[in-house]
């Protein structure tokens, strides 16, 4: 399926992380670390890179979900919502790349400041709120041919990349996804 992307040519065909599809021996053990890490991505990076780490905004718009997106935040056909994708870097090297689903609905009382983040972390407002909870998570691995090469400073990375998908609830009607994918020079330093 296409959706309009910075990242990828092609979404990914994500899978239930619980369900035995995806063997944990099939990912490598430095990269399952970061697949099922149940805190905060940002505080993560932010302690393996220190004042290094930073984010680019690479795109964030209005726009109409892909229609599996819309599915797994039970959005009527049509609706738009705010995707926002980023580039969590080491300096100027990207490690994780990237995508947020954040509906309107979500984007009501103390969460309306998700729609104005630009270059700050969603991951500091997210794990901030005590009402967080992450409702599903799922895996998917990107063929390094689906990935666009602008992102990659005209080439594409060597290999596939895993990436997760949270669906996480704030409170009640309010949800967003996040997919964040794992780029081989977040493993380069480890």
């Amino acid at each position: 399926m296409h959706i309009r992307s910075q990242l990828f040519i092609h979404a990914p065909r994500w899978q239930r992380a619980h369900h035995g599809s995806l063997p944990k021996r099939r990912i490598p053990a430095h990269t399952a670390s970061w697949l099922f890490e149940p805190g905060s991505l940002t505080q993560r990076l932010r302690q393996l890179y220190g004042e290094r780490f930073n984010v680019v905004l690479l795109k964030q718009s209005w726009e109409k979900p892909g229609s599996e997106e819309a599915r797994q935040l039970k959005l009527q056909p049509g609706h738009r919502a705010i995707i926002r994708e980023v580039a969590l870097q080491n300096g100027p090297q990207p490690v994780v790349v990237a995508r947020s689903i954040i509906p309107a609905k979500t984007l009501r009382g103390a969460d309306r400041r998700l729609a104005n983040l630009g270059s700050r972390p969603l991951g500091h407002i997210l794990f901030a709120n005590p009402q967080l909870r992450r409702l599903q998570l799922q895996l998917a691995q990107v063929d390094h041919r689906d990935w666009k090469p602008d992102l990659f400073a005209g080439r594409r990375p060597p290999t596939a990349v895993w990436g997760r998908r949270s669906l996480y609830s704030l409170g009640p009607g309010h949800m967003l996804l996040v997919a964040e994918f794992f780029l081989p020079s977040l493993f380069c330093r480890l």
